[in-house]
């Protein structure tokens, strides 16, 4: 009973009218910390346009940025990747037992 508890408490279960959204709160933990460093990352860039002799260091951050912004639905796919074989198997054993 713990352990299932304890997997439960890795999960945040939503419920918007008849519909459900669960997530795993460690894969949306880095998803937001990926769109803050985005954001981060282009906003200094920005500012760094400003100064024309931190105009390259602008560039580049704008290119990290962008690089995370290809990360964004790589973690996305990874999560739905996982919850497919954490509850598919779960969904087998009890619709084919």
């Amino acid at each position: 009973m713990s352990n299932q508890n304890s997997d439960k408490e890795k999960y945040v279960d939503l419920h918007i009218g008849k519909h459900n959204i669960f997530f795993k709160k460690t894969y949306d933990m880095l998803y937001t910390i990926n769109d803050v460093l985005i954001g981060f990352w282009f906003l200094i860039g920005s500012i760094f346009f400003y100064f024309g002799h931190l105009k390259n260091f602008g560039v580049t951050l704008f290119v990290l940025a962008s690089i995370q912004m290809l990360i964004r639905p790589t973690i996305r796919l990874v999560h739905y990747f996982h919850m497919k074989k954490v509850y598919g198997e779960q969904y087998d054993k009890t619709h084919h037992s």
